[in-house]
């Protein structure tokens, strides 16, 4: 076969996206990527075995106001008010060249199935008119897309339409078992607007995710039946048509260090098990008070920490984000590295125990996958969903927070940490991780979810043209 995938400009998306590339096309399979050339630079890594098989096709985004000149994924943007602009030049240039691609005489020739993320909700109709079906690829869990709703949820339509935030904080009616999976009320009222309301590029981000799943033949989901089936089985009822795990592909923790052999070296010295890791993603943007909470904690848990820091929202207004003397205090017991650095390498060695990690999908990818204990601080999108989910399979601890504006203390921190490392049930998360590890990180078992999605789509292709 022949698969288009048309990620978001997000690095949460075109990294899942890029690594799922890779494995379909170790199955023999043509894959056509389409990303900018920015992001492809800095992110898109196809192995030369691989070069016949994967061709990743450069867009050039349009000039958009308000948009910075080289923003071209969502870390670029130094402020979320402007992601609505980075939706509208991709909308103009993807939807543009996936015509053109439909319509390609030569080799690699006309894809047999377009592959899409939640944004490019005009993607379905594209591909119906040129006869290709397009399969929708869910890079959220099956809890938080069950949660979401069905796609008339998404569309604003029907009973379970979400028309004010309290709509987000019961479980809904259609989960038939009980569960405390639901968002907190601070978060309810900070995802509601972004979300659900209609922004500058005309729709909702709900409404562009309704759009793509209503309109595409299937729903790959970024996840496993060893997982989480319960959710899996209220997502197929929901959807009403076919929910596939498509596995949870971690980025192999091989990746180059890329300039942190000191800190492999400092890793090295510490106690097995002994380190809290620390990073939130290349999404969210902490305040620098957020942030000195947050190194504050790290100081008074008394653990060795690493911190994947980045500099804060406010960093503009002369900011940085750390206590004064913050470093000095902990020096040698606590590293803090700033820019890029290799987290599933990082994640992967033995003296790492604990991820303090804000529970975006990705990151819990990474960090079960190396059978580390988890520490959750939510922050936005489908984080305080996964979260609940993840206290309930035992594999981590929540940091307590102000039910009212979602506010932590540095000794919330630094209790949540001691929790999972010191005390005494760490051991039963350590061996409940252990146990998600040969799931999460097994390649074997990543490899088999790839082909049951890739034959999905063969069996559902040789239904409609047999």
């Amino acid at each position: 076969m022949h698969v288009l995938m048309l990620p978001w400009l997000a690095f949460g998306h075109i990294l899942p996206f890029t690594e799922l590339a890779k494995r379909i096309a170790r199955q023999g399979h043509r894959v056509t990527l389409l990303s900018t050339p920015r992001n492809t630079r800095r992110l898109i890594r196809i192995p030369p075995d691989l070069a016949d098989l994967v061709r990743v096709v450069d867009i050039t985004l349009p000039r958009v106001e308000r948009l910075p000149e080289d923003a071209e994924a969502s870390i670029d943007l130094p402020s979320d008010d402007l992601r609505p602009y980075l939706r509208v030049a991709y909308d103009a240039a993807f939807a543009a060249k996936l015509s053109d691609i439909l319509q390609e005489p030569g080799p690699p020739g006309r894809p047999d199935w377009v592959l899409i993320d939640y944004a490019p909700y005009w993607a379905p109709a594209a591909a119906a008119r040129h006869g290709v079906p397009c399969a929708c690829l869910s890079l959220f869990g099956a809890a938080a897309l069950s949660i979401f709703g069905p796609p008339d949820a998404l569309l604003g339509r029907g009973k379970h339409a979400r028309t004010k935030p309290e709509h987000l904080t019961g479980v809904p009616d259609y989960v038939p078992f009980p569960t405390t999976v639901a968002y907190r009320g601070f978060e309810a009222r900070a995802f509601f607007e972004p979300a659900l309301v209609p922004d500058d590029s005309g729709v909702s981000e709900a409404y562009r995710f309704g759009k793509c799943i209503e309109g595409s033949q299937l729903v790959g989901i970024r996840s496993s039946a060893e997982f989480e089936p319960e959710w899996l089985q209220v997502l197929g009822e929901l959807h009403r048509k076919p929910v596939i795990p498509v596995g949870l592909f971690p980025p192999p923790p091989t990746q180059d260090v890329g300039g942190h052999e000191a800190t492999l070296q400092w890793l090295d010295k510490q106690a097995p098990g002994s380190v809290v890791y620390a990073a939130f993603g290349s999404e969210a943007k902490l305040t620098s008070v957020q942030l000195q909470t947050i190194a504050l904690g790290l100081e008074a848990s008394d653990l060795p920490f690493l911190w994947a820091f980045r500099p804060p929202a406010d960093a503009n207004e002369g900011k940085s984000g750390l206590p004064e003397g913050f470093e000095e205090r902990v020096n040698g017991r606590g590293l803090v590295c700033r820019g890029w650095v290799p987290q599933a390498r990082l994640l992967a060695h033995e003296s790492v125990g604990a991820f303090l990690t804000h529970a975006g999908w990705n990151s819990i990818t990474e960090g079960l996958a190396c059978g580390v204990r988890l520490v959750l601080l939510p922050l936005m999108f489908d984080q305080g969903i996964n979260a609940r989910l993840l206290v309930e399979k035992k594999v981590g601890v929540e940091v307590a927070r102000d039910e009212e504006d979602g506010s932590f203390t540095p000794n919330d921190i630094a209790a949540a940490l001691r929790r999972v490392v010191v005390e005494d049930e760490g051991e039963v998360f350590g061996n409940k991780v252990k146990e998600l590890a040969k799931v999460f990180g097994n390649d074997d078992v990543n490899d088999r979810c790839v082909r049951d999605f890739l034959g999905c789509l063969s069996e559902y292709s040789l239904q409609q043209h047999g």
